[in-house]
């Protein structure tokens, strides 16, 4: 992408990360930054630390990079089933043992935000959590879903947007998708960030048009 006067930088290689900071109302410029995500961390006892550490080292990465004076926006999804904290798939194997295990089940989906605000030494960071019922999968269902190609880029090998798993009106679903939109709404209008971007809009129209549904979690979190 060509960079623009936007103060805000997405540090995302995601399309639908990409496509959702519209929903707030944003022009961001997009840059995509190789960290390492260690899943076997000491903090994957806790999901939500593990996440938004990660985020933030994406945020710092795309500081180091040379964002300055923007404010940079990062995260990282995680799903866990258990105690097992999952990740991209390494190989197509490991994508089909994940969704095997997953296949019935109920799991959470965790993603880390990190907001790196200019003249800050370090970002701020915080994580949410969805609870995500996934349908009963048979290795047809998932020999389907490895045919789209989208598999091998999803942290526990599926994307919500294909109606492989479902979430309740009272949970987030763009979280699943990797951005909690309203979440990041009620961050960056709060008037505490530093280099807080204009023009920020409520994405609770946009989404419940996209899903079909009426969300009732958003409504809470957006004034």
């Amino acid at each position: 992408m060509e960079p623009t006067n936007s103060t805000v930088l997405l540090a995302s290689a995601s399309p639908r990360r990409r496509r959702l900071i519209g929903w707030l109302g944003l022009t961001a410029d997009v840059t995509s930054v190789d960290t390492p995500e260690d899943l076997s961390s000491p903090l994957a006892a806790v999901p939500g630390q593990l996440a938004a550490s990660i985020a933030a080292e994406k945020a710092v990465a795309a500081r180091e990079a040379g964002a300055v004076g923007r404010l940079v926006l990062a995260f990282d999804t995680i799903v866990v089933l258990d105690d097992d904290v999952l990740g991209k798939p390494a190989d197509l194997d490991d994508a089909y043992r994940m969704l095997r295990a997953l296949s019935g089940r109920t799991h959470h989906v965790v993603t880390g935000v990190a907001l790196f605000e200019p003249e800050h030494d370090a970002p701020r960071t915080f994580a949410v959590t969805t609870r995500v019922a996934m349908r009963e999968l048979s290795d047809d269902d998932i020999a389907e879903w490895a045919a789209k190609g989208e598999l091998m880029g999803c942290a526990g090998a599926y994307n919500i947007e294909h109606h492989l798993a479902s979430v309740s009106l009272d949970e987030c679903y763009q979280n699943v998708a990797g951005m909690p939109l309203c979440h990041l709404h009620a961050a960056l209008g709060s008037g505490e960030v530093a280099g807080g971007p204009s023009g920020l809009m409520s994405p609770i129209a946009a989404c419940d048009a996209a899903l079909g549904r009426t969300c009732a979690l958003g409504r809470t979190l957006v004034r």
